[in-house]
């Protein structure tokens, strides 16, 4: 049975104060409000993994993330920051490819796969992005799209290493946008990539992968989304920034 994943990317949002009392209230209503299975990371800017990670570190089900990483161990790289550091700060998840970093810091496969290898070396768990543009899907593109980010992303790995990764779709058309890939769209593409990694590393590998939906995920739309069979949770921006929000995502999971 594959794992059910809800995640929640804060991006540059909240000072540490703030960081830390959102970190609070997502893990005790958590506690109080939650029985399913699904695990919950919460994905701060990098000054506040180490508070976070001390804050949800009673809670079995909680654990802490960040929302990039170098692909070098260490060395003069001036503003970088390693697995390594990632992981002694209490992070348990990395994201890698977000398409923000694609888009606005010209992150390619290349580089990504480089960046994977380097969260896996340090035993810590990838959540690899891929996603379209709007103009990408209107031109009906999408799924060269995503095969070529899959492929130059991931397909360098063996078994043991890519049962480690867990793949998140984002469609960049509906980040942040308010639009929502239909429950129809996101199975149909999430079905694509489970075919994919079927393809290059078998079925019981791509049976067990969790793919996770980003867009716009919200309290209203999630229980839709998560009763598609190739969906295993979310990748969620901005309701995740306000705890009741992120909570009630995380209850739809069943």
């Amino acid at each position: 049975m594959r794992k059910k994943i809800i995640a929640g990317n804060w991006k540059m949002n909240k000072n540490l104060e703030e960081g830390m009392a959102l970190a609070s209230e997502v893990v005790n209503m958590v506690k109080d409000e939650y029985q399913g299975s699904a695990e919950v990371v919460l994905i701060p800017p990098f000054t506040h993994i180490s508070a976070v990670s001390k804050i949800i570190s009673d809670a079995s089900n909680v654990f802490s993330g960040a929302q990039n990483c170098s692909n070098h161990a260490s060395g003069a790289y001036t503003g970088e920051i390693s697995t390594e550091m990632l992981k002694s700060a209490g992070a348990s998840y990395i994201i890698i490819g977000h398409s923000e970093r694609r888009q606005y810091f010209g992150e390619h496969n290349d580089w990504l796969a480089k960046k994977v290898d380097a969260v896996l070396g340090s035993g810590l768990n990838p959540i690899y992005c891929c996603g379209e543009t709007l103009e990408e899907r209107e031109s009906n593109v999408h799924f060269g799209v995503l095969e070529t980010q899959i492929k130059e992303g991931l397909f360098h790995l063996n078994e043991s290493q890519i049962a480690q990764v867990v793949i998140a779709y984002e469609p960049v058309w509906a980040i942040g946008t308010g639009k929502t890939a239909s429950t129809a769209q996101a199975q149909e593409v999430h079905a694509f990539l489970r075919n994919l990694i079927s393809n290059q590393f078998g079925s019981n590998i791509a049976n067990n992968i969790t793919i996770q939906y980003g867009g716009s995920v919200k309290a209203d739309n999630a229980k839709e989304l998560f009763s598609a069979p190739d969906i295993d949770g979310a990748l969620v921006g901005g309701a995740a920034l306000q705890s009741r929000s992120f909570v009630d995502i995380i209850k739809a999971m069943a």
